[in-house]
């Protein structure tokens, strides 16, 4: 390729830099991609079209007619259809030479020894939770010396990031999880009593009607149910002289939905295929580590390096500290834990060295535990070591506790 053979100015390693040795790892590297939406199509498109020719793609959804507008890979015949394998399909018929795997399943059904196969590993996803279980599979392939770089992007609306982790060695996704925007959610009291917003009529007819007038669960993807949501949701605004509400943001305020942009999605995806491509060829440095970028006012990006944390549950060593009322109960505790922001699980099992606090799974060993709940925290922890799991997470957060 005519851009591999020229020396850019920033390489480093100019007088060992081969061109032709580049080209061939271009051919032969082996890529995963995680998630085949808006991020993902844009992802499989560019890395065809710069000469990668080994890719897999994995991602569990179907595709959606809302879909359309942005993940141009899709077409109306393939509403209903595995993203992964449209995808794939679309971008093999369209670039010479380029074999695409599709995967339709989730990341966790894939065995450890499936990711040691890849060079690099690239993310395109919508899920804070599957970039956590991502991270920490690469990092526990690290422990084994195979390291995997992971190049991760987001978006949300019209800002995004992409960074480049190398697990291990530089601070990994969990040691940033505090910067993640948290899910918004809002007191019960004000959406049942007192709404201001069309987001509190919304979240009224969602959480508080629909469970008492139906006994199926509500669905996002049912016409029906969203036109009763978004009527509902109106009726009630109508009465507190509330406007604002429309389908579009009933249906973004029950599915936790972030308005995706097309353009965000291209330019954060360019980000995360150029650092792909400079890994595999060595043309030039990397991202180290983090670039954010803002196109809401004007164009604005900054690129900084995240700090490997030594308390990371993930790739670091030491105890987190988590501080502590003196009369919380086990509950309450398990509670605060749940709402940290750099810990941020959802279904907590604690346990020390001795005793089992609580386990939220098995159905056995819950019952068996859930007494604990309502004892006072101070009576159960002493000095001593505590370890949180989540069921859905691959790590163990080993944490002490500080009681004010």
């Amino acid at each position: 390729m005519e851009l591999l053979g020229k020396i850019g100015p920033y390489n480093e390693v100019a007088d060992e830099y081969d061109a032709a040795a580049s080209v061939e790892a271009l051919s032969e590297s082996k890529v995963l991609v995680i998630g085949a939406g808006g991020l993902g199509c844009e992802i499989l498109k560019n890395l065809s079209l710069t000469g990668f020719k080994k890719i897999h793609v994995i991602d569990m959804d179907t595709i959606d007619i809302s879909n359309l507008n942005r993940q141009f890979l899709f077409r109306l015949k393939d509403v209903g259809k595995s993203k992964a394998e449209v995808a794939a399909k679309f971008v093999e018929s369209r670039t010479q030479g380029v074999e695409i795997v599709p995967q339709f399943c989730k990341i966790q059904d894939k065995p450890l020894d499936y990711y040691k196969q890849f060079v690099c590993i690239i993310c395109g996803l919508d899920s804070v939770e599957a970039r956590r279980w991502i991270n920490a599979t690469l990092v526990t392939l690290a422990g084994e010396d195979i390291i995997i770089p992971l190049i991760d992007g987001g978006t949300e609306g019209f800002k995004g990031q992409s960074r480049v982790i190398f697990p291990s060695i530089n601070s990994c996704y969990e040691c940033t999880l505090d910067l993640v925007t948290p899910k918004i959610t809002y007191p019960v009291c004000t959406i049942a009593t007192t709404p201001r917003l069309p987001e509190h009529c919304i979240e009224w007819a969602n959480e508080i009607e629909w469970p008492r007038i139906h006994s199926t669960k509500f669905d996002a993807d049912n016409p029906d149910h969203v036109e009763w949501m978004y009527q509902t949701s109106l009726a009630r605004a109508e009465s507190f002289n509330i406007t604002g509400v429309t389908k579009s943001l009933t249906l973004g305020v029950v599915k936790n939905i972030i308005p995706a942009i097309a353009s965000t999605n291209a330019i954060i995806a360019a980000s995360c295929c150029n650092e792909a491509f400079k890994l595999i060829t060595n043309c030039n440095p990397m991202l180290d580590d983090y670039m954010m970028y803002s196109g809401d006012e004007s164009i604005f990006t900054y690129t900084y390096k995240n700090i490997k944390k030594s308390d990371c549950p993930v790739c670091g060593n030491d105890l987190k500290v988590v501080k502590a009322e003196k009369w919380w109960n086990l509950k309450e505790f398990i509670e605060e834990i749940k709402h940290q922001k750099d810990i941020q699980m959802t279904n907590p099992s604690l346990s020390t060295k001795f005793q089992k606090l609580y386990f939220s799974s098995p159905e056995s060993l819950r019952l068996a535990t859930e007494k604990n709940l309502q004892m006072k925290l101070s009576d159960l922890v002493g000095d001593e070591e505590v370890i949180v799991t989540d069921p859905k997470l691959p790590i163990s957060l080993r944490v002490r506790i500080v009681f004010n």
